[in-house]
């Protein structure tokens, strides 16, 4: 089984190469950046051609495509060359030179905007994303779903909720409060973040890569649409104090920042993960609190 995977030096493709490994699949990390070795081959998704592309799926002749790369903030444009021009031209390369390769992309919860408080959201919940961000990542989704739909493709996309663990980068409320404790803690100060009252689904990197892992190998092709997440809505406030709890951290939190564009509008979001059980046989093993300690212990 031979995995190209797209991304594979960011924060969700370093796990997924992880979990891939493990399963002993032969991976080949694509990045747009350095070429570490032989097992590593460099492409720009957003930059490079479609017929740049095939050669390269050529080339390799994988069994399945997995693609870590996007974008959560920048303006619309870079959004949308970050977010949807690459999974177009995946999905037609992808058809026009192997087409008996399966494509995983990574989709967002973002795709569903606001939901009722209280209820963990279906993949059969119209979505309605209220950001940039949530809208390019459903035209993604979009685009594998209605290849899968007609024939031209074997797809699947997983809508990540919110990953947390270690290495958590700094664009996430956690990786920032992480970051702003670290300084705090040397010069004695308070830490200031944005508003901290909504309740998100917080799941552990390792079970999100353990997800990828599961659409890339399985045997029968999987649902479409996937949701990835814990299946528990947590206020924020209270995970940024396990954070605190887990650094040490006495000072104050001030939540005086400006809200985040892209998911400032939605309160409450909490995945029903039952078709990724049904489908992939995956459900998520970490806990949140070895998740938040792995935030600040990997910061």
């Amino acid at each position: 089984m031979t995995v190209l995977l797209f991304g594979a030096s960011g924060y969700l493709g370093r796990a997924a190469d992880e979990a891939l490994r493990g399963r002993d699949a032969r991976v080949v990390r694509v990045s747009r950046t350095a070429v570490h070795d032989d097992s590593w081959v460099r492409h720009d998704l957003v930059r490079g051609g479609i017929d740049e592309l095939a050669e390269l799926l050529w080339a390799v002749r994988p069994s399945v495509v997995v693609n870590c790369t996007g974008l959560l903030d920048g303006t619309t444009a870079d959004l949308v060359a970050a977010n949807v021009t690459p999974t177009a031209a995946l999905v037609d390369a992808i058809a026009r030179t192997v087409p008996s390769a399966r494509l995983v992309a990574l989709g967002s919860a973002a795709e569903y905007g606001r939901v009722p408080h209280g209820l963990r959201v279906a993949e059969d919940a119209v979505p309605d994303p209220v950001s940039a961000y949530g809208i390019t990542k459903l035209a993604s989704t979009l685009l594998v779903r209605d290849a899968v739909t007609a024939g031209r493709l074997d797809g699947v996309v997983l809508r990540i909720f919110n990953p947390i663990g270690a290495d958590l980068p700094a664009g996430t409320v956690l990786g920032r409060a992480a970051q702003a404790m670290r300084v705090a803690l040397r010069q004695g100060d308070d830490i200031t973040l944005g508003p901290l009252d909504a309740y998100r689904d917080f799941v552990d990197v390792t079970d999100v890569a353990d997800a990828i892992a599961d659409a890339a190998l399985a045997t029968v092709a999987p649902e479409p649409v996937l949701n990835v997440g814990s299946g528990r809505a947590v206020a924020v406030r209270d995970v940024v104090a396990m954070l605190a709890s887990a650094a040490g951290f006495r000072g104050r939190v001030i939540e005086s920042g400006p809200a985040p564009s892209r998911s400032n509008a939605v309160t409450w979001i909490a995945a029903d993960t039952t078709r990724a059980q049904r489908s992939l046989g995956w459900a998520p093993h970490q806990d949140l609190t070895t998740s938040v300690r792995a935030v600040w212990q990997h910061a």
